[in-house]
């Protein structure tokens, strides 16, 4: 299949770093802007900025009228079976949080039994720690196959009838792998626990539907897919979320406030407290309509090549392990890998002199590191808007990092 250039509607890709062309593959950190979502940042404060849903004057019914089909834009594109399901956080980070401090405190108690993966990333991990520490709860471990999928035969042991949680990513933001979520929701389901999703790795790259997955709570991040920092989503179950007291206090989510006691309002108002990221929202409604525009098999098939050209050069190179599964079918459009004998932070700084941008480091996975038994790697994570000649400059790059510490 013939790939499309998108690399024209991201303006940053046309810059240099060290006077060579930026070859940006770091977008499982946070994913470039294109100019359709830079002009819908600057419209909105240049022809739109009001508060929402407050004032009664025109420009703060437009504000408020775009602010609130955003989320109708959002509940659509994740196919959230009512609109109310939805609302605005801070980031992935925050709603994990949100979950943990309101579901959390309100049904987890002494002995109860929270399950996590070993690859879940620190937002998906230490909030729950936490919980655990607070309500004196356990944790419990799902672990890895040989080839770095996850080990559902383990969890078939770990959800048990003393489960009360199940956390878990859908798609690793080191191994590249994504999980089975409906089933593992079937687990979580089967033994009376519910299944809250990080969904920041997958959102991006790949259709995601929360009926059909049966998460109970879902979230993601604007800014790795293709929107502003800054403004994220959760998504939970009408059911639960009827059940459960704000997390913040403010104005905005109330019906009735007097001396002594608050109204809240109905959902989800209730839950964004205080003036929002209105702009962020903005900016993630117009990332969602250009993600349409391409289309994800557009998405999907070019993020394949690249990442099969990127995993099969890494394979070939003597001297580098490639971590997580080696099988493209398995594989999403991130690589970890380390060179053998260079430190992950030396590799990054020489390709960084190519003007090859990638990470290194634990990747807030320091758990995942330890089971790997290694305390940092290289990350490089493709997007769309990347070329195959990026990957191939990457890997002549690394050629050239590896003969320099190895001469």
């Amino acid at each position: 299949m013939a790939m499309t250039n998108y690399r024209a509607d991201f303006p940053i890709l046309n810059t240099r770093i060290n006077g060579e062309p930026l070859t940006y593959l770091d977008s499982a950190a946070t994913s470039q802007k294109p100019q359709a979502v830079i002009d819908a940042l600057v419209a909105c404060y240049q022809h739109d900025n009001a508060n929402v849903h407050r004032g009664v004057y025109t420009l703060a019914a437009q504000a408020t009228d775009q602010y609130e089909a955003v989320r109708d834009q959002v509940a659509a594109f994740i196919n959230a079976p009512q609109r109310e399901t939805v609302f605005f956080t801070r980031s992935t980070t925050e709603s994990l949080n949100w979950v943990a401090q309101t579901y959390g405190e309100q049904f987890i108690g002494p002995q109860d039994e929270i399950v996590l993966t070993v690859m879940e990333h620190h937002s998906n991990l230490v909030p729950w720690q936490q919980l655990a520490i607070r309500k004196h709860a356990k944790l419990r471990y799902i672990g890895l196959t040989s080839d770095g999928q996850l080990d559902m035969d383990a969890a078939k042991r770990l959800i048990t009838a003393k489960t009360k949680l199940v956390a878990v990513a859908e798609t690793s933001n080191v191994l590249g792998v994504t999980n089975p979520i409906k089933a593992l929701a079937a687990l979580a389901h089967q033994n009376g626990a519910i299944i809250v999703v990080d969904g920041a790795q997958a959102v991006a790259h790949q259709p995601v539907d929360v009926q059909a997955l049966d998460a109970d709570f879902y979230a993601f991040s604007g800014h790795k897919m293709l929107a502003p920092t800054g403004i994220g989503v959760l998504y939970g179950k009408l059911d639960l979320l009827k059940q459960l007291t704000p997390a913040e206090f403010g104005g905005e989510m109330i019906d009735n406030v007097t001396q002594q006691t608050t109204i809240f309002a109905a959902i989800p108002q209730r839950f964004e407290a205080g003036t929002p990221n209105i702009s962020g929202v903005i900016g993630l409604g117009a990332a969602i309509t250009y993600l349409q525009q391409v289309g994800w098999s557009t998405i999907e098939a070019q993020e394949a090549q690249l990442t099969e050209r990127l995993l099969n050069g890494l394979l070939k190179m003597d001297g580098v392990t490639v971590y997580g599964p080696h099988d493209l079918a398995l594989h999403g459009p991130v690589v970890a890998f380390n060179l053998n004998g260079v430190h992950p932070h030396d590799v990054a700084t020489g390709l960084d002199m190519a003007g090859v941008e990638v990470r290194a480091g634990h990747h807030c996975a320091q758990p995942l590191m330890a089971y790997l038994q290694t305390s940092a790697t290289v990350r490089a994570s493709v997007m769309f808007y990347n070329t195959p000649a990026e990957i191939d400059r990457l890997l002549t790059a690394l050629a050239e990092v590896k003969e320099f510490f190895q001469s």
